[in-house]
């Protein structure tokens, strides 16, 4: 087993990963950047080393200087999380040449996943399918025009090296594909360094959902289950279901199998996650491979009872896995809540800055994988990622029920968040029959602006419950300990009074 565990990483995995370390017996080592000093995962971390500037750029994204760490700690192993370099093969590349293991698939399998094209041509080798279109990049305008047209409008431009959405349009006729093409290229060139883009026939609204994989370094590789993610914004996801309601367990089978035959064709091991697109028919395409540990897996741990992170480590150091497939049951059903500080009303616009009051849910079922504490600054350099949470149930409605509960006990002050976009998706008649897709949060949206009658009964019992709700929240705030020791009754009145006013809200 490792002696210590350096986190290239900050925020929510972070955490995560130091408290698998912690039980484990592991030293962890956390880095932070400038604005980061005083962040949750530095705190709780057994050591920590500055890695620069708050500019990813300059600190988590900057290899050497996150090596430089790694030689100062003397740590014997490192974690990526994910984003940032956890899905580079030059570092783990670095991480090889200084004798520091990395925890996670080998820099081969990366390369060869990270390109798009290079994979599509890989599974197609392996018999995998995937969405009809080109496995090389686009050589021309007039070649891309002759392919659009052979596919069928509407079609869809990606980035070779992309992912998150970046480099990729919707183009639904062929007067839109010069300019689509152009704006592709040049958006995956500043995202990724890399303008290559590859077309293929666009999926119209279809189901997301992705399968988790574990490999281990001795040819063993399972699949653990499903995840639906369709509920996206910018083709980015924001909740997270497993099992997939849409799924039985013949096509979850087929679908298993078939991630696994992707890992194996990659030679992979550790931890990754084959995405898959379903149409109306309920056929499945391959759409890539994510070399790392995802922001959802929290949701498959639930329903497998198995701890992702410290399996992680484990084969990591050279140890086989400790169960095969058959001994792989899902039981129950999760669903995970990313909780941002942007606001979903206005185009997802960020919204850093300090958290003045901060109350976390608990409870039967109820699971909090944070980065944040009241008091702490949100940063403006970073994902606006600030927690997960995550219901758990003996079956999806028990777990609705559950997450409407903990969100009404949620609040964070001083900041927008988007806590209360998930009571409008958890009360949609679309969501609770398991109908989602991906074009589902445009449409919830898209309701929730339109104009509706009012009246004035209606106002009258919003505001009658704002003012209880208020003097209710002042009551308990004259008693609410702040940091330091001190009671800030103003400020803590102030947030009840922002609560009391969402609860007016909610209620008209």
């Amino acid at each position: 087993m490792f002696n210590k565990i350096l986190i290239a990483n900050r925020g929510e995995i972070a955490v995560r990963v130091i408290r698998a370390c912690r039980q484990l017996g592991i030293t962890s080592v956390a880095v932070f950047s400038e604005v980061d000093r005083a962040a949750l995962h530095v705190r709780m971390a057994d050591e920590a080393y500055p890695i620069g500037p708050a500019a990813a750029t300059e600190s988590y994204l900057n290899i050497p200087r996150i090596m430089d760490a790694v030689r100062h700690s003397h740590a014997d192993a490192i974690h990526p999380g994910y984003g940032f370099l956890s899905e580079n093969p030059r570092f783990a590349e670095a991480c090889m040449a200084a004798g520091v293991k990395f925890i996670g698939p080998s820099s081969r399998a990366m390369e060869m996943m990270a390109s798009k094209t290079r994979a599509r041509k890989r599974m197609e080798q392996a018999g995998v399918p995937f969405v009809p279109g080109t496995v090389r990049p686009l050589p021309s305008l007039e070649e891309t025009r002759r392919i659009a047209g052979d596919l069928g409008y509407p079609v869809m431009l990606k980035a070779a090296a992309g992912g998150g959405g970046k480099g990729m349009r919707l183009v639904h006729e062929a007067d839109e594909l010069a300019s689509a093409l152009e704006a592709a290229r040049s958006e995956a060139e500043r995202a990724f360094g890399d303008d290559e883009v590859y077309i293929e026939k666009a999926i119209v609204n279809p189901r997301h959902i992705e399968m988790q994989v574990l490999g281990d370094e001795h040819g063993h590789t399972v699949w653990l289950g499903e995840r639906e993610c369709s509920i996206q914004r910018r083709h980015q996801k924001v909740l997270e279901e497993a099992p997939s309601p849409l799924l039985d367990e013949d096509m979850r089978c087929r679908m298993g199998e078939v991630a696994v035959r992707v890992a194996r064709a990659a030679e992979y091991s550790n931890a990754g996650t084959v995405e898959f697109l379903v149409d109306e028919n309920k056929d499945f395409y391959f759409l890539e491979m994510n070399t790392r540990l995802q922001v959802e897996h929290p949701i498959t741990e639930l329903i497998t009872g198995l701890d992702l992170v410290e399996l992680q480590i484990r084969i990591a150091t050279g140890e086989e896995l400790p169960f095969r497939q058959q001994d792989v049951h899902i039981r129950g059903h999760a669903i995970e809540c990313r909780v941002y500080a942007e606001d979903p009303d206005k185009n997802y616009f960020p919204s850093p800055g300090r958290i003045t009051l901060l109350l976390s849910p608990s409870g039967p079922g109820i699971r909090v994988d944070s980065g944040v504490y009241e008091g702490w600054n949100v940063p403006i350099e970073y994902d606006a990622l600030l927690a997960k949470l995550v219901g758990y149930g003996s079956d999806r409605g028990q777990t609705i029920h559950r997450l409407r509960r903990a969100l009404n006990e949620y609040f964070v002050g001083g900041i927008t968040t988007n806590l209360s976009l998930f009571e409008r998706i958890l009360d949609h008649p679309e969501f609770q029959a398991g109908r989602q897709d991906t074009g589902f949060l445009d449409r919830l949206l898209a309701q929730s602006r339109s104009p509706g009658p009012t009246s004035d009964g209606a106002e009258i019992a919003a505001l009658a419950a704002g003012v209880f709700e208020l003097l209710d929240g002042a009551a308990a705030a004259s008693s609410v300990p702040l940091h330091g020791g001190r009671k800030q009754n103003g400020e803590a009145q102030s947030s009840w009074k922002q609560a009391g006013r969402r609860e007016a809200l909610k209620t008209g």
